[in-house]
């Protein structure tokens, strides 16, 4: 299964060792994460670093582990599907179109995120941790 990860998974995961957590480093399904989400990771670091109380360097080196199973898409793999994400998303929380777009690159990809207005679109199915969880349990 190709799973697009919301950000706030990556972060979920960077700040506790937890089922999220889990799930990244021991399925045996593909991550996939648009490029610019990267950034904003970075821009919730101090934060991170604050709530996982992680030296910097234990940090740096979960990253680098938890990359070892997530794909960066890149923009340009994924910027023909911006229009018709935007529109998806444009009355739901277009910020998010990218991780959309993402999917829609992806056939048969599904989105993990927690926030639950990525099921207020139809277009790409959206499962919060406790469903996943169900799901690679039934498989």
């Amino acid at each position: 299964m190709l799973i697009v990860v919301d950000s706030n998974i990556i972060i979920s995961a960077l700040i506790k060792n937890s089922i999220t957590r889990s799930i990244i480093l021991s399925s045996n399904h593909k991550f996939l994460l648009p490029e610019y989400s990267l950034a904003e990771i970075k821009n919730h670091e101090r934060d991170i670093l604050y709530k996982s109380r992680l030296p910097r360097g234990e940090f740096i080196f979960l990253m680098k582990k938890l990359f070892k199973y997530i794909k960066i898409i890149k923009t340009e793999e994924i910027i023909k599907y911006k229009e018709k994400a935007n529109k998806i998303m444009k009355k739901i929380d277009a910020n998010d179109s990218l991780f959309i777009a993402c999917a829609l690159a992806y056939p048969k990809s599904i989105i993990w995120s927690d926030d639950k207005h990525f099921k207020m679109q139809k277009t790409v199915k959206a499962y919060n941790t406790k469903e996943l969880i169900e799901i690679i349990l039934s498989e």
